[in-house]
């Protein structure tokens, strides 16, 4: 019984992350989960309440994926469900472990079941986003990141914020315990995360830029900005990205999109894999028609234009075949010269590539994107510096994004991160989930993020996870604005994850101790 309501509680639970949005519901859901810790008497039951609760999020949370597979035919669509639902057996066992250790470090107390809890979560969620590859989708933080708490993320990062989500769902089951005495606590950290001001100061490595034919803007600070971009978005949905004959059409989609308007010098951003076909190619002779998709792709661009689009690229060892790919973004000047390149290091497994391919594809499994070759994997985050006094730009090339402290090169930062995404695999639900992690990163790292997808939601970010402008999902359009400047790095920008985990380890251990004390008392 205490499984089958965990399991529905943690359903619930789901409609606090986008597009529901209800964020009061992880409150709620994580108050209940503390009374089936407390009820379920041994840790084995425990394990299975944590287990259910989490099995219950994210079968509805990450019903997107089923969506996934209905773009590709080498499997039946109905199998996509069946992902959803190994992916969520796999990814509970986080929360196991989290309501686990609450329940062995506060067996004894209530405030330290609470505390070991959130402690917990706060590690499990870390391991979560490094075992396996990682998949750190919807940690409970997110929730916040349409609320003014967003802004502790520059203090305590996504992970922090997970803390202080279950912080205040134990001090509400608390209230119902009536045991009042850490109320006050929880309310005051929160409440100094909220207050706590933001680094205000702008990075001293860009200064205003004076453009012909652009109105200047201020920030927030009254910083004179005078660098346009615009954003394109220009509504392809998979069912037609890849289709034979299409490119034509997505090329004048993407080109309308890009000249309208009054022109003048600006950075242009295109989704992910905008260009179809390769923009580089290692084989021997390939030379001529690489530069003609080059120049193809910056067609429209007008004299000082930079583009930043998605594109492959071919390898190829002996000159002759193709033997691998990359899944990259170019920054491309006008007659296609290539100015800066980064290749996507963090590849979706059965998306991107197939693991253990010679046993799965003998039974008929395949990767979700087109194409038997599996793509090769970049070094990791990295900075380019664009031509002119445009600054130096980071990359995160679509669900990169979601890995809370691992966006950004440390020892070169960026001005801001350019996220390309194709986000219409992922249904109704994924597109507004990868936005508000995308806003935490802004706000983690005091950077701004552009966002472009191909059927949306594509948007500005600014420094402090606000959205400026965006783009509705399935409408082709386009976003001029001007860039905001970075500020100077957040407390989380320098030091990364240590401060969450902790965080973590520090609840861990004042649980652990009020747990001692409360087992000498009873000696």
């Amino acid at each position: 019984m205490q499984f089958l309501i965990a399991l529905i509680v943690g359903a619930l639970s789901a409609f606090a992350f986008e597009p529901v949005g209800w964020w009061p519901l992880m409150i709620i859901a994580i108050a209940i989960l503390c009374e089936l810790i407390v009820r379920a008497g041994s840790l084995k039951r425990v394990l299975l309440v944590g287990w259910g609760f989490g099995l219950g999020q994210f079968c509805i949370g990450l019903n997107w994926i089923a969506t996934a597979f209905t773009f590709q035919a080498a499997m039946p669509a109905w199998l996509g469900w069946i992902a959803v639902v190994l992916l969520s057996l796999y990814l509970a066992i986080y929360p196991a472990m989290a309501a686990g250790l609450a329940w062995r470090f506060g067996e004894k107390g209530k405030i330290a079941l609470v505390l070991a809890l959130a402690g917990g979560w706060v590690i499990t969620e870390w391991l979560r986003a490094t075992m396996f590859t990682g998949f750190s989708w919807n940690p409970i933080g997110v929730t916040l990141a349409d609320t003014p708490l967003i802004g502790g993320s520059r203090l305590i990062g996504t992970y922090g914020l997970s803390a202080l989500v279950a912080l205040i769902g134990g001090s509400l089951w608390l209230a119902f315990r009536r045991t009042w005495q850490p109320l006050a606590g929880v309310a005051a950290a929160s409440l100094l995360l909220w207050a706590v001001p933001p680094p205000s100061e702008v990075a001293p490595t860009l200064a205003p830029r004076s453009i012909p034919n652009s109105p200047p803007a201020e920030d927030k600070g009254g910083t004179v900005l005078m660098r346009p971009i615009r954003i394109v978005q220009p509504n392809i949905g998979q069912q037609d990205k890849w289709r034979p004959g299409f490119e034509e059409e997505a090329y004048r989609r993407l080109e309308s999109l890009t000249i309208k308007g009054q022109p003048v010098q600006r950075l242009v951003f295109w989704p992910e894999a905008a260009v179809t076909d390769p923009l580089e190619d290692a084989r021997t002779g390939a030379d001529r028609y690489i530069e003609e998709e080059r120049l193809r792709a910056t067609r429209t661009l007008g004299s000082g234009d930079i583009l930043l689009t998605g594109g492959l690229s071919f390898t190829s060892r002996d000159g002759q075949n193709v033997d691998g790919a990359t899944n990259s973004v170019y920054a491309l000047e006008p007659l296609g010269r290539i100015v800066g390149r980064y290749d996507k290091a963090h590849l979706v497994p059965y998306g991107e590539y197939l693991p253990m391919r010679p046993i799965l594809s003998a039974i008929g499994l395949s990767r979700l994107a087109p194409g038997d070759l599996d793509f090769t994997a970049g070094p990791g985050p990295r900075t380019i510096q664009l031509p002119g006094d445009w600054g130096k730009v980071g990359f995160q090339l679509c669900y990169e994004i979601i890995f809370s402290g691992q966006v950004v090169d440390r020892h070169n930062r960026p001005d801001f991160i350019f996220n390309p995404s194709n986000d219409a695999w992922f249904g109704r639900w994924g597109p507004p989930q990868h936005l508000a992690q995308a806003r935490l990163r802004a706000a983690e790292e005091g950077l701004p993020v552009v966002r472009s997808t191909p059927t949306g939601i594509s948007a500005l970010i600014d420094p402090h996870g606000a959205i400026i402008q965006s783009v509705p999902w399935r409408t082709a359009g386009m976003i001029d604005a001007p860039l905001p400047n970075p500020l100077a790095p957040t407390l989380f920008a320098k030091l990364g994850n240590t401060i969450p985990l902790s965080l973590g380890f520090l609840l861990l251990f004042v649980a652990i101790a009020l747990d001692r004390r409360a087992r000498y008392r009873t000696i």
